[in-house]
């Protein structure tokens, strides 16, 4: 296919043009200077701020079709965001930017155990509405994270991933605008390869501004941290290493090296501390759930132990992942196994004397439902990848240089023990920037599926300020 069309230009939209856009939605429209046009663009990454050349406030479907319309008419690429965690690739070039904050619409269905949400709604909002009807939804590890964003990327759950699988696995419904600006309600049914290729291809696709998925009958679970001294991180390791494995499905957990800032709002023993950081989640009771960490507990001393019975709605404290929007570099990596030769190159690049100036290296253990397929197949490529491993580094712009650096040095070294795919979500701007690694990371013949349902909806691949699966 002749990609012609994907070569970037300078386009300059004149007035009449941005007010006929004006007009054609009902949302707001900004261009470079107005006064609410930074905070529109507003990212969760200060290290990431985009620049778009317009961007529409979208309040409906049909605002989104509209806008794509403009931007297709004008050559220009469009890219979606709602809480900004999404990856928007650095362009030079004129693109359009679509937000869609406004669209917040949720709806839980108690009596079909369902939940319908626009493409502006945020976990938080959802897991406090389902939990009024004695449900739950598989929430990630931060609950301010957008749902679509979340879900299209796969979707993994610190609590209900390995009992449930991931949160694309149990979508049912989902309203689409195509680049053709056409709105689309997209089920197994009447589109099964878009709906394949939607849940784990990310937004390469069309734009998802609404979507409905099953809710479950949990409320609550035994969960939170356990920190200990960064010191004693190759025996705390050790023992988290060969007991992670053990666990039942019911059971999820992950341990994070950090370098925590010297902030008030922290514990007194973590404020400004090097700590080991144990995460627990579990489906059960607590006398159950105490037994089951025993070990980890007789590993070292815990300066904090956060473990409780919680309301679902808590989710969010068993990572406490950073709310406000913070400056920062990422990396992360899929591991198939975490032997012991693992664990010392990881005790080199994260330990005491390692030098590490990252705030977080986390290592995450998948397993169970996360491996299976589930009973409508979809896109994720991370199915059998046991392990993954998550690495951040905040700082000023002098700082980050330094630290992404050190990224790259960290994934270099586990290499040896990379897995050949990872989790969607875990894929950084930079790493998502060339077609290789976009193939690699879905493998051969995932990719070469989605490439094809690329070329039958976006030939024109106008949705590729992603990890951009080109159409072929």
């Amino acid at each position: 296919m002749n990609h012609a069309s994907e070569k970037g230009s300078q386009i300059t939209l004149s007035p009449d043009e941005v007010s006929n856009l004006r007009n054609d939605v009902a949302g707001p429209v900004m261009v470079p200077g107005a006064p609410e046009y930074r905070a529109e663009c507003g990212n969760f990454n200060l290290n990431r701020l985009v620049e778009p050349t317009v961007v529409v406030g979208a309040q409906s479907a049909d605002d989104v079709a509209a806008a794509i319309r403009f931007a297709t008419r004008k050559g220009m690429p469009v890219a979606v965001q709602n809480a900004g965690h999404q990856v928007v690739l650095p362009v030079t070039d004129s693109w359009l930017l679509i937000t869609t904050t406004r669209m917040d619409d949720l709806a839980v269905d108690a009596d079909a155990r369902t939940a319908r949400v626009g493409a502006g709604i945020r976990w938080r909002q959802v897991l406090v509405e389902a939990a009024k009807a004695g449900l739950a939804p598989i929430a990630g590890s931060a609950p301010d994270v957008g749902v679509v964003g979340y879900t299209l990327g796969g979707g993994l759950s610190p609590l209900l991933g390995r009992s449930l699988g991931y949160a694309a696995d149990h979508v049912r419904w989902m309203e689409v605008v195509t680049a053709d600006g056409r709105i689309r309600a997209v089920t197994a049914d009447s589109d099964p390869d878009l709906f394949w290729a939607l849940l784990g291809g990310k937004g390469n696709f069309g734009i998802v501004t609404r979507i409905e998925f099953t809710l479950f009958p949990v409320t609550e679970f035994y969960g939170g941290g356990i920190w200990f001294r960064g010191e004693d991180m190759a025996a705390v390791l050790e023992v988290w290493r060969k007991w992670a494995p053990t666990l039942a499905e019911e059971t999820s957990t992950s341990v994070a090296i950090q370098r925590l800032p010297d902030l008030d709002a922290l514990p007194e023993p973590l404020r400004g501390a090097f700590v080991v950081h144990v995460r627990i989640g579990h489906l059960g009771d607590a006398a159950t759930g105490s037994d089951i960490v025993a070990p980890l507990r007789a590993a070292a001393t815990p300066l904090l132990d956060s473990l409780t019975l919680r309301p679902f709605t808590e989710i969010g404290e068993i990572h406490l992942d950073p709310v406000e929007r913070i400056p920062y570099v990422e990396s992360g990596t899929g591991l198939r196994e975490l032997s012991a030769e693992t664990l010392e190159a990881f005790v080199a690049l994260t330990g005491p004397e390692s030098g590490c100036p990252l705030v977080t290296v986390e290592i995450r253990a998948l397993g169970g439902a996360l491996d299976r397929e589930p009973a409508v197949a979809n896109a994720v490529p991370s199915r059998g990848v046991p392990f993954i491993t998550f690495a951040f580094g905040v700082g000023s712009p002098a700082e980050l240089p330094k630290m992404d650096e050190y990224l790259g040095t960290y994934v270099e070294r586990l290499a040896p023990w990379a897995a050949d795919a990872t989790v969607v979500n875990f894929v950084s701007p930079d790493e998502a920037t060339t077609e290789e690694g976009v193939r690699r990371l879905f493998g051969r013949e995932r990719y070469a599926r989605l490439a094809a349902v690329k070329r039958q909806h976006d030939p024109a691949n106008v949705f590729r300020l992603n990890h951009n699966i080109r159409p072929s």
